[in-house]
């Protein structure tokens, strides 16, 4: 049972921390991967939280959409 609730903190620690990273790296003016770290924090607070899994599947299903090549 310990184990279990520690590895559920730990999930929601570190996921925040990414997700707070992310947002700060993608500011003006400062390198780095901002959008694939929230990424990363959302898919593990996905783990624990819904409105994670839902805002996860949106910024997927943007990125598709963006990525898909249009017809020549």
């Amino acid at each position: 049972m310990l184990v279990r609730r520690t590895i559920r903190a730990g999930r929601i620690v570190v996921g925040a921390a990414l997700l707070l990273l992310g947002a700060v790296l993608s500011l003006p003016g400062i390198p780095g991967p901002g959008v694939l770290v929230a990424f990363g924090g959302l898919t593990l607070l996905a783990a624990e939280f819904t409105w994670a899994e839902r805002l996860r599947g949106r910024m997927r299903d943007t990125f598709l959409r963006l990525t898909r090549r249009s017809p020549s």
